[in-house]
């Protein structure tokens, strides 16, 4: 009988030490775009020391770079628009939504400070960034709403990135585009444009694809475009995911409350953006942490209009329950 109790409590005593033990590493990554913000703040905060000796922010530029990292397991927690988690998803990637943040990012800039809606660009060229993910499908769900063929109405001059696209709009190769914060905030800044209340600014914002989103389709005016996600294994890990949600929440806090402080850490991180831009950048966009359950409606919303319309951008199918955590 003591024997029996001797190895009960060895038992116990290495369980418990197993579950004090740190992880070696944590990989979080994800865009220049504001949903990647909060994960730097983080790692420099040392928000995860807790639970794991090495926190790294590994930068993804474009959605076939997210695609790699996902497929094969070079991150845990990473950033993701909506459409590619339910595309990995729906392909068999282990992968399962933790929460939505990003719920307004896109707008319309221009030379041009008459045209305000998404109907007054029809016959425009305009400087579209990653064809066929975000934010090329928020606009085309926008204007086929409203009648509108997207190949055939405008002309889209398709960029690799928001930040090409923003190039293009500063060098006078294009006069409008559709853009991402905090690229709206650093081209207004970069052409003098910024603050607004210049005589004649050389760029304008325009329409706020959000607000179109809400009267088009008669909802709230917000879309849930960017989350986090968590990949392979670390699924599994039910006490790091929880302490991820927590600090990330905190984190996403701290960046909507303290912009100038949140723009020169995010700069220090990624020198290619502008400081003052992004601090611009952070009283438009619309900032929430939602959990994916909690979230799910809104998203069912746009995943339904995506099968509908481009069902490829999400794998076919509305993903099933097991991708929301």
């Amino acid at each position: 009988m003591l024997k029996k109790i001797i190895i009960s409590f060895a038992l116990l005593l290495v369980v418990n030490i197993n579950a004090d033990e740190k992880l070696e590493k944590i990989v979080l990554s994800g865009p220049v775009a504001s949903v990647s913000h909060p994960l730097i703040h983080m790692v420099k905060t040392g928000a995860l020391n807790d639970i794991a000796k090495n926190v790294e922010f590994k930068l993804w530029k474009n959605p076939d770079e997210l695609r790699a990292l996902t497929l094969r397991n070079r991150a845990d927690f990473i950033a993701v628009p909506i459409n590619v988690a339910a595309n990995l998803h729906n392909k068999g990637v282990d992968i399962k939504l933790l929460n939505v943040s990003v719920w307004g990012i896109l707008g319309m800039i221009t030379r041009d400070k008459t045209l305000k809606t998404l109907a007054d660009f029809k016959g425009k060229e305009i400087a579209m960034p990653f064809r066929a993910d975000m934010p090329d499908i928020i606009f085309e769900e926008l204007v086929r709403a409203q009648g509108m063929d997207p190949k055939k109405d405008f002309k889209l001059k398709y960029m690799s990135n928001p930040f090409d696209a923003m190039q293009n709009l500063i060098l006078r190769q294009v006069d409008h585009a559709l853009l991402a914060e905090p690229a709206i905030s650093i081209a207004l800044k970069k052409t003098g444009s910024f603050p607004l209340k210049l005589i004649a600014p050389d760029l304008y914002r325009s329409a706020d694809l959000q607000d179109e989103w809400g009267k088009v389709f008669n909802v709230e005016a917000k879309v849930p475009q960017a989350g986090m996600s968590v990949i392979g294994d670390m699924i599994l890990n039910k006490k790091v995911i929880k302490r991820f949600n927590e600090e990330y929440e905190k984190s996403l806090n701290w960046y909507k409350n303290n912009p100038k402080e949140a723009a020169k850490m995010v700069v220090e991180e990624m020198p290619m953006l502008d400081e003052l831009g992004v601090e611009e950048s952070i009283k438009h966009v619309q900032l929430n942490t939602v959990s994916a359950q909690d979230s799910k409606a809104d998203l069912e919303f746009f995943y339904k209009l995506l099968e509908k319309n481009n069902p490829k951008t999400i794998g076919g199918k509305l993903p099933s329950d097991s991708f929301y955590f």
